[in-house]
């Protein structure tokens, strides 16, 4: 599989191309990382877009097969659940688990990135080139061009295999629209997204339940709130571009802290400095990129949101990134040809990546939609009661996509089934504790297990 100390390039050092990185120079490869922004542990880049990322059990198993978890996991809050911030009223905890168990984990984003660039750079195999921007891409042959916006000199890189983890807007993406066969889709969602912060209180302590994934759900628009190391949370406010409640709309101080007090006034209570955060932070889009194919013969692959970005609303978009890293190395391990390589990993992956894109948009609507409704509320009980009834037997889709490494595409249609049956079970009924067991049995027994059984190998995919 290429040769031992063959150079190869990526294409971006974000999550995914850092990680890839490592890798590869554990497999013995010679790496040049290409990327076009300044050096993040040197300079402060980007400031006020990051949506803090919730690793699970799909990013976390990529980082401990290179020995990377249990560093990531001392800088982690695990989050439990939900709490749902309603307009008026008490909290509402939603646990995403069948117990505490089964959480999700609040990482920085620029934490875990300037971690995987320094542990790519201590293989002694990685050499990360910072303000690379890559202005051409020649398929054929594997060349670049690329500017070095430090110095503003242009140059060829001769040809070798290249992998392009360059983010949504990716360059090497691009360069394979040219290739004959070759077809992306790029679907802007219709909301955009605003970083605010409530600060540590006294001492760094937590204002709001430091185990929670915070969500003010309103309908057409939502807040979230993740917590972080020091104390903070990191808070997303995503909103429709236009409309009657907008970006557009909350167009002056006035409107916004209006808007703030009748819509999130707990949170406004603990974010000092709203007003010039909101109006001085850039506002981010958000797009789910498909493609095919993700590669070019032998010569270049895309990975991570290059070939699959979606809405960042299932906390799955670097676990989805980091799943093709573990799915390339165990390919590597077979010693195939690039070729081989690439196309077999294009044929393991695309289904899965297009079948979490889509859930994540689905998600979205869930998130800032029903997890107000009490409807959806019993549905969340009594799909937990039947998770504790029937281990093994009754599964979610979001424990699956979550909490193991079941294939998407198997989690996504498994969820249909379950949620099926939890929407059956929960006509008429107002507490969860009033579910028919004998009758979920039935229904489980009916059209969930012969699901599983026939698809047995997917399900053997565990975390």
């Amino acid at each position: 599989m290429g040769e031992r100390n063959e150079a190869v390039t990526v294409v971006g050092a974000g999550l995914v191309g850092s990680l890839l990185s490592v890798f590869l120079a554990r497999r013995g490869y010679s790496v040049e990382v290409l990327e076009r922004r300044p050096d993040m542990r040197r300079e402060v880049i980007d400031a006020g877009r990051s949506i803090n990322l919730a690793i699970s059990t799909r990013g976390l198993y990529a980082l401990r097969q290179v020995g990377l978890e249990e560093e990531a996991l001392k800088h982690a809050i695990p989050m439990r659940g939900r709490m749902i911030h309603p307009p008026k009223g008490a909290l509402a905890y939603q646990p995403y688990g069948k117990d505490d168990s089964q959480h999700i984990n609040s990482l920085a984003r620029a934490w875990l990135n300037k971690f995987l660039m320094s542990a790519a750079e201590a293989t002694g195999k990685v050499r990360i080139r910072f303000n690379q921007r890559v202005t051409q891409a020649d398929l054929a042959t594997g060349s670049l061009t690329v500017l070095d916006e430090a110095s503003g000199q242009e140059r060829q890189e001769a040809g070798r295999v290249l992998f392009g983890t360059d983010g949504s807007g990716s360059a090497v993406r691009q360069a394979m629209e040219q290739v004959p066969g070759f077809a992306a889709t790029q679907e802007q969602l219709g909301h955009g997204y605003k970083e605010l912060t409530i600060p540590a209180g006294p001492g760094g302590a937590f204002q709001m339940e430091k185990h929670a994934l915070h969500i003010w759900p309103r309908g057409t628009y939502m807040l979230i709130g993740l917590p972080n190391e020091d104390g903070s949370f990191t808070c997303t406010l995503f909103l429709p571009w236009k409309g009657p409640v907008s970006f557009e709309s909350l167009d002056s101080p006035a409107k916004l802290e209006a808007f703030f007090e009748e819509q999130f006034p707990d949170a406004k209570a603990l974010i000092p400095d709203l007003t010039e955060a909101f109006f001085a932070r850039p506002t981010g889009g958000m797009v789910t990129v498909k493609c095919a194919p993700w590669r070019v013969g032998d010569k270049a692959l895309v990975l991570g949101d290059a070939a699959h970005a979606i809405v960042p609303f299932f906390g799955q978009g670097m676990n989805c990134g980091f799943e093709d890293c573990t799915v390339l190395d165990g390919l590597l391990e077979q010693h195939g040809t690039w070729a081989d390589v690439f196309g077999t990993l294009e044929r393991l992956r695309k289904t899965n990546a297009d079948a979490i894109a889509d859930m994540a948009v689905e998600n979205f609507v869930e998130m800032r939609d029903s997890t107000g409704s009490p409807r959806f509320l019993l549905e969340k009980a009594v799909e937990k009661a039947l998770l504790n009834a029937f281990p093994g037997e009754f599964v979610s889709r979001y424990s699956m996509v979550s909490f193991s490494r079941v294939p998407y595409r198997l989690a996504y249609e498994v969820g249909a089934i379950a949620g099926g049956i939890v929407s059956e079970l929960s006509e008429g009924l107002t507490r969860a504790e009033d579910v028919d067991l004998g009758r979920a049995k039935q229904l489980i027994q009916e059209r969930l297990v012969p699901f599983m059984k026939e698809h047995a190998d997917g399900f053997r995919t565990q975390g």
